[in-house]
C-alpha cells in the first residue's frame, strides 16, 4: 500500500511539473489565447477596410461622376470648358 501511495505522489508531482514548468505549460496556453484574440481583432479591422475598398472599387467602376470627383479632389484636374484660377497668398515675411 505504501508503494502505491509513493507511486501516486510521484506521478502527481510529475504531472504538476509538466503542467506548470515543462514545455507546453499553462502560461504558454494563456499567451496563445491572448495572441489569437489580438489577431481576431486585427482581422476584423482588416475585413472592414477590405469591404470599404471593395465598395470604392464598385463605385469607381459604375459611374463617371465618382471618377471625376476623385480626379478633381486628389489630382487637381479641371474640366474641358473650365477656367483654373490659382490664388497665391502674399508672404508676410519681409
Amino acid at each position: 500500500m505504501k508503494a502505491l501511495l509513493v507511486i501516486l505522489i510521484l506521478l502527481f508531482g510529475y504531472l504538476q511539473y509538466k503542467l506548470w514548468v515543462a514545455e507546453g505549460k499553462v502560461q504558454d496556453s494563456w499567451a496563445l489565447e491572448q495572441r489569437i484574440e489580438t489577431l481576431r481583432k486585427e482581422n476584423k479591422q482588416l475585413t472592414q477596410r477590405n469591404n470599404a475598398l471593395k465598395a470604392e472599387v464598385i463605385n469607381l467602376k459604375s459611374g463617371h461622376d465618382v471618377i471625376e470627383e476623385k480626379a478633381r479632389r486628389e489630382l487637381g484636374l479641371i474640366g474641358k470648358d473650365e477656367t483654373f484660377f490659382q490664388y497665391i497668398e502674399p508672404n508676410d515675411e519681409k
